[in-house]
């Protein structure tokens, strides 16, 4: 998650977190429903993901990278290629080497690739326009039970330290197999990690049991503590109704010109 620079604060990070929430709620369900093959509709999802990233000052090509999260799903739709109804098309790799590919196949999966894409990019764009305590608070406020906000909560925080604790098995191997982890067999490596995933995790169980032990000593009862958020004013339900309608307008557009 970007952190918020002084220096740096645009209107989308000043937006209340709430319509930012259900904002892009709102728009990777309309992403999703929209029809396969609907270009039109899909292009215009992203002129109005590029205007909020304009709006947000930050960098295109940092987000970009990011986005790139959504290539495990794109991978996952790799078969549509070949199991796809007919026609096909044959693409000639070598002489020996010939796949058919089902042209709505090919459809279906650049289609499923542009909406895993649109969502993953809309979901980055609020992750790094809002912070952390924020989004929790916001949560809350529209309802998300208070032991789903908890675990979203300790498992942000507590996340260095597991960090912290797999270094330190890193180093411990390393000053203890004399500069051999990256000259052993394979066997010999794959059994040193596993016995330190096994070590982590007993490592992180004992961690667990401190921490929140620790925690219950200073008065932590279940219940996350989280920033009071902005009410809504007549501006945010205005910008909110304005992005819902635009969402709805395109996805009505995509269903009607399928």
């Amino acid at each position: 998650m970007l952190e918020i620079n002084k220096h740096q604060i645009s209107p989308l990070h000043l937006l209340n977190t709430r319509v930012k929430i259900i904002f892009t709620l709102v728009f990777i369900l309309c992403v999703s429903l929209s029809p396969i093959g609907t270009w039109p509709a899909y292009i215009l999802f992203l002129t109005l993901i590029l205007s909020g990233i304009i709006l947000s000052w930050l960098s295109l090509k940092l987000l970009m990278i990011r986005s790139l999260l959504s290539l495990p799903l794109v991978l996952a739709a790799l078969p549509l290629l070949f199991t796809g109804p007919e026609p096909y098309q044959q693409l000639i790799i070598s002489d020996q080497i010939k796949l058919l590919i089902s042209q709505p196949g090919f459809e279906r999966f650049i289609s499923i690739a542009v909406k895993s894409w649109l969502s993953i990019l809309a979901a980055i764009l609020l992750s790094s326009t809002t912070r952390f305590e924020e989004l929790l608070s916001a949560f809350r406020k529209l309802g998300l039970p208070r032991i789903l906000v908890a675990i979203l909560s300790l498992m942000w925080r507590y996340l260095s330290l597991m960090i912290d604790e797999a270094k330190s098995l890193s180093r411990a191997r390393d000053s203890r197999s004399a500069g051999q982890s990256n000259k052993g067999t394979l066997a010999w490596r794959a059994g040193v990690t596993g016995k330190m995933v096994g070590n982590l995790l007993l490592r992180s169980l004992e961690r667990s049991e401190r921490v929140y032990a620790a925690m219950a000593v200073r008065g932590y009862s279940g219940e996350p503590l989280y920033r009071i958020s902005n009410s809504l004013t007549k501006t945010d339900y205005w910008i909110m109704a304005g992005g819902i309608i635009l969402c709805l307008m395109i996805l009505v557009f995509a269903t009607i010109s399928q």
